[in-house]
Protein backbone atom coordinates (compact mmCIF):
# COMPACT_ATOMS: atom_id res chain seq x y z
CA UNK A 1 0.00 0.00 0.00
CA UNK A 2 2.34 2.52 -1.33
CA UNK A 3 5.64 1.52 0.86
CA UNK A 4 7.90 -1.53 0.70
CA UNK A 5 9.21 -2.75 4.08
CA UNK A 6 12.45 -4.41 4.91
CA UNK A 7 14.31 -5.92 7.50
CA UNK A 8 17.95 -5.39 7.69
CA UNK A 9 20.11 -6.80 10.55
CA UNK A 10 23.69 -6.34 11.21
CA UNK A 11 26.53 -5.65 13.87
CA UNK A 12 27.31 -2.25 14.76
CA UNK A 13 30.14 -1.54 17.42
CA UNK A 14 29.85 -5.46 18.58
CA UNK A 15 25.94 -5.29 19.38
CA UNK A 16 23.16 -6.67 16.23
CA UNK A 17 21.10 -4.48 15.59
CA UNK A 18 18.12 -4.52 13.22
CA UNK A 19 16.71 -2.24 11.09
CA UNK A 20 13.00 -1.96 9.68
CA UNK A 21 13.22 0.16 6.70
CA UNK A 22 10.36 1.53 5.22
CA UNK A 23 10.70 2.73 1.93
CA UNK A 24 8.11 4.90 0.45
CA UNK A 25 6.95 5.02 -3.38
CA UNK A 26 7.88 8.45 -4.95
CA UNK A 27 3.85 8.33 -6.44
CA UNK A 28 1.71 11.10 -5.55
CA UNK A 29 -1.40 8.67 -4.76
CA UNK A 30 0.05 7.58 -1.44
CA UNK A 31 1.85 10.13 -1.02
CA UNK A 32 -0.90 11.16 2.07
CA UNK A 33 0.15 8.09 3.82
CA UNK A 34 3.22 9.24 4.69
CA UNK A 35 2.38 11.43 7.84
CA UNK A 36 0.75 8.09 9.28
CA UNK A 37 4.10 5.86 8.81
CA UNK A 38 6.54 8.28 9.51
CA UNK A 39 4.98 8.81 12.97
CA UNK A 40 6.87 6.79 15.65
CA UNK A 41 10.22 6.50 13.69
CA UNK A 42 13.53 6.68 15.37
CA UNK A 43 15.07 7.98 12.37
CA UNK A 44 14.92 8.68 8.31
CA UNK A 45 16.64 9.01 5.35
CA UNK A 46 15.86 10.90 2.15
CA UNK A 47 17.02 9.03 -0.94
CA UNK A 48 17.28 10.80 -3.99
CA UNK A 49 18.81 10.05 -7.54
CA UNK A 50 22.23 11.46 -8.12
CA UNK A 51 21.30 11.30 -11.91
CA UNK A 52 17.36 12.60 -11.92
CA UNK A 53 17.27 16.23 -10.81
CA UNK A 54 13.43 15.76 -10.67
CA UNK A 55 14.09 13.56 -7.15
CA UNK A 56 14.84 16.66 -4.95
CA UNK A 57 11.58 18.07 -6.36
CA UNK A 58 9.42 17.09 -3.44
CA UNK A 59 12.44 17.03 -0.26
CA UNK A 60 10.93 20.36 1.70
CA UNK A 61 7.65 18.23 1.38
CA UNK A 62 8.75 15.39 2.86
CA UNK A 63 11.10 16.74 5.40
CA UNK A 64 8.12 18.86 6.55
CA UNK A 65 5.78 15.96 7.29
CA UNK A 66 8.82 14.02 8.57
CA UNK A 67 10.00 17.24 11.24
CA UNK A 68 6.29 18.03 11.90
CA UNK A 69 5.55 14.40 13.36
CA UNK A 70 9.57 13.67 14.74
CA UNK A 71 11.24 17.10 15.31
CA UNK A 72 14.28 16.02 16.96
CA UNK A 73 14.71 12.72 14.43
CA UNK A 74 17.91 12.57 12.91
CA UNK A 75 17.94 12.49 8.97
CA UNK A 76 20.33 11.97 6.49
CA UNK A 77 20.00 12.35 2.77
CA UNK A 78 21.26 9.97 0.88
CA UNK A 79 21.89 10.79 -3.43
CA UNK A 80 22.25 6.79 -5.18
CA UNK A 81 23.44 5.67 -8.23
CA UNK A 82 26.49 6.89 -7.74
CA UNK A 83 28.09 4.77 -10.19
CA UNK A 84 25.93 6.52 -13.13
CA UNK A 85 28.93 9.58 -12.92
CA UNK A 86 28.69 10.36 -16.03
CA UNK A 87 25.06 11.10 -15.81
CA UNK A 88 25.41 13.24 -12.65
CA UNK A 89 22.56 16.12 -12.68
CA UNK A 90 23.02 16.75 -8.51
CA UNK A 91 26.25 18.13 -7.58
CA UNK A 92 27.45 17.02 -4.24
CA UNK A 93 27.93 20.93 -3.29
CA UNK A 94 24.34 21.81 -4.33
CA UNK A 95 23.14 18.31 -1.81
CA UNK A 96 25.43 19.88 0.49
CA UNK A 97 23.72 23.07 0.14
CA UNK A 98 19.90 21.03 0.47
CA UNK A 99 21.39 19.47 3.65
CA UNK A 100 22.29 22.56 5.64
CA UNK A 101 19.14 24.50 4.18
CA UNK A 102 17.12 21.58 6.16
CA UNK A 103 18.90 21.42 8.96
CA UNK A 104 20.09 17.69 8.06
CA UNK A 105 22.41 15.47 9.46
CA UNK A 106 24.95 13.78 6.85
CA UNK A 107 24.41 13.43 3.51
CA UNK A 108 26.30 10.28 2.09
CA UNK A 109 25.98 8.80 -2.19
CA UNK A 110 26.34 5.45 -2.45
CA UNK A 111 25.53 2.59 -5.13
CA UNK A 112 22.99 -0.39 -4.74
CA UNK A 113 24.41 -1.93 -7.97
CA UNK A 114 28.31 -1.21 -7.11
CA UNK A 115 27.56 -1.91 -3.11
CA UNK A 116 29.41 1.47 -2.50
CA UNK A 117 28.79 3.37 0.97
CA UNK A 118 26.01 1.04 1.54
CA UNK A 119 27.03 -0.09 4.67
CA UNK A 120 28.08 3.39 5.37
CA UNK A 121 24.66 4.47 5.31
CA UNK A 122 23.32 2.23 7.87
CA UNK A 123 25.88 2.74 10.12
CA UNK A 124 25.42 6.39 10.04
CA UNK A 125 22.19 6.22 10.41
CA UNK A 126 21.94 4.08 13.70
CA UNK A 127 25.16 6.31 14.87
CA UNK A 128 22.92 9.14 14.51
CA UNK A 129 19.56 7.41 16.09
CA UNK A 130 21.64 5.75 18.54
CA UNK A 131 23.38 9.62 19.40
CA UNK A 132 19.96 10.99 19.45
CA UNK A 133 17.84 8.80 22.13
CA UNK A 134 21.45 9.11 24.39
CA UNK A 135 22.69 5.23 24.04
CA UNK A 136 25.91 7.03 22.65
Amino acid sequence: MGVDIRVKKFEFNEDMITLQIWDFVGEEKFRILFPTYARGSFGGIFMYDLSQRKSLNHIEEWINIFKKNNPQVPLLMVGGKLDLQEMRAVSVEEAISLLNSYELQEHIECSSKTGENIELVFNTIVHLILQNIGSI
